[in-house]
């Protein structure tokens, strides 16, 4: 796949992610590549990690300058924190596709997945942005919203594009996203409870 070839799925991508966040479901349509197969598609759509990764460093670094002073083991917290990050992503892409297959949905995994893929880029911005007032010295109850509206936009965007891509019910989209936030804060306990793993 040629460079231009990536970045016009790229921006096809978060364009689409972006509408689906405003509640459009055309932006479904925009994620799936018109010359690819959907498997294709898919695997290309986990360029959305490599745009992530600085955004959940930026979300590891706002949370550490918000503590006390540095923690013991700053540089091999945050390589652990960085290790869960892929770990948890590429897990969760295999237990769903499971799970999606369970569901006698398996033919419409790769557009699930895609969409998953580009609307955690929306999700990392929403979560960035709302960490911002505690920094700028905004009043608490400020950022304290800001977080809750922030979340609870991220949990409903996965929740939509969930139940659109793979045309099932609320319920079942809520079981997906669920199973995403419990394998997330499971995977974060475990480094957290590793030598050094807390940040």
């Amino acid at each position: 796949m040629s460079n231009s070839g990536l970045l016009v799925q790229m921006g096809n991508g978060l364009q689409g992610a972006m509408m689906l966040a405003r509640g459009r479901p055309e932006g479904m349509l925009l994620l799936a590549a018109q010359d690819a197969p959907a498997m294709q598609t898919a695997a290309r759509s986990f360029w959305a990690a490599a745009l992530c990764l600085p955004a959940f460093v930026c979300l590891q670094l706002i949370s550490l300058a918000q503590a006390p002073g540095l923690p013991p083991h700053f540089a091999h917290g945050l390589a652990l924190q960085l290790l869960g990050y892929g770990v948890d992503w590429a897990a969760y892409a295999l237990v769903s596709r499971e799970v999606v297959r369970a569901m006698g949905r398996l033919t419409a995994w790769p557009r699930f997945i895609t969409a998953w893929n580009w609307c955690n880029v929306v999700q990392y911005l929403l979560l960035v942005a709302a960490s911002l007032p505690p920094l700028l010295d905004l009043p608490p109850l400020l950022g304290e919203t800001a977080w809750l509206v922030a979340t609870g936009w991220a949990l409903w965007l996965e929740w939509y594009a969930t139940r659109i891509a793979l045309g099932v019910g609320g319920l079942p989209a809520a079981g997906l996203v669920l199973l995403d936030e419990a394998m997330g804060f499971g995977l974060l306990a475990v480094i957290q409870a590793l030598p050094g793993g807390a940040m």
